[in-house]
């Protein structure tokens, strides 16, 4: 990326706003165009002057006086959509990192985290992935994992199988089931049963809805 990358900073320790906007100045393509102590101050100079407040990527604490850097990530999503946010924040709780991925946050950094691997991460974020802690990736990983929905249940259904259920789904009795496939009776209460057991299910509507649920037949056919 050669154009230069506008930066927002919201961060309420002079100390550590210096020492970032210390490190940028070094950037040949990175510029911290606006600093702020409070996420309101931030928030209103973009509502006072979307124009020109508007960043490309906005640093934002969490710990802040007033609204916190949590509760105002998602304003700053409504405002600026098209401004990168990454939270450089102290805190390495789960529940915060997973609260701001979810409300949009492109990257979560620690504060313990180098000046290299900060405007690194910010080119990054530009360039359209994400910037992450280690241990906060490491831990987004293990939560996703833990969230993955199960793997289908695979149901293997016979050909005969197959065309009672689909009987059944479209209102036929077995006495009309056994009449149309000239089969008996018994063979078709014998060949439901199999169905049922198979589906883990115990009547022709449950079946009916678990076979459409896992894929087996889909609505139409």
């Amino acid at each position: 990326m050669n154009r230069i990358i506008t930066v927002m900073m919201v961060e309420d320790h002079p100390d550590y706003r210096e020492t970032i906007e210390l490190a940028l100045e070094t950037e040949t393509n990175i510029n911290l165009v606006s600093k702020f102590g409070t996420a309101e101050r931030a928030l209103r100079s973009i509502i006072d002057a979307p124009e020109t407040a508007v960043s490309d990527v906005i640093l934002l604490d969490l710990n802040l006086p007033g609204i916190s850097g949590l509760e105002a990530l998602p304003a700053f999503r409504k405002l600026a959509p098209e401004s990168k946010v990454i939270v450089l924040s102290q805190s390495g709780a789960e529940a915060d990192v997973l609260a701001a991925i979810l409300a949009g946050a492109s990257g979560y950094l620690l504060k313990k985290s180098t000046l290299t691997q900060i405007t690194e991460d910010i080119r990054t974020v530009m360039d359209g992935g994400a910037a992450l802690d280690a241990g906060v990736a490491g831990y987004l990983l293990k939560t996703l994992k833990n969230h993955l929905p199960k793997e289908t249940e695979e149901i293997s259904l016979t050909d005969r199988e197959m065309e009672i259920l689909a009987l059944l789904a479209d209102g036929f009795l077995k006495k009309e089931i056994a009449e149309k496939l000239l089969i008996s009776i018994t063979t078709v209460a014998t060949h439901i049963r199999h169905i049922y057991k198979k589906l883990g299910v115990k009547n022709g509507p449950a079946a009916i809805k678990k076979a459409y649920s896992q894929g087996i037949f889909r609505a139409g056919e």
